[in-house]
């Protein structure tokens, strides 16, 4: 999954980075009221914010060398 963020757009990245933020929301509050069937989908959330904030920093790094 990580080459995958690799291969989009900055755009594209930021666009995904707003909808995984939405769904970690959307996780925490269906996992507050009891209705999250899957606590683990929260970890991976998480994570996979992670990596798409990690391709950002590369990005912006690579550009400042």
């Amino acid at each position: 999954m990580k080459s995958t963020y690799r291969d989009l757009q900055d755009s594209e990245l930021n666009a995904k980075l707003n909808e995984l933020k939405q769904e970690l929301f959307n996780l925490r509050f269906n996992h507050a009221t009891g209705q999250l069937a899957n606590p683990m989908q929260i970890k991976k959330c998480k994570r996979d914010i992670a990596r798409v904030k990690t391709v950002i920093r590369e990005r912006e790094l690579a550009k400042k060398a």
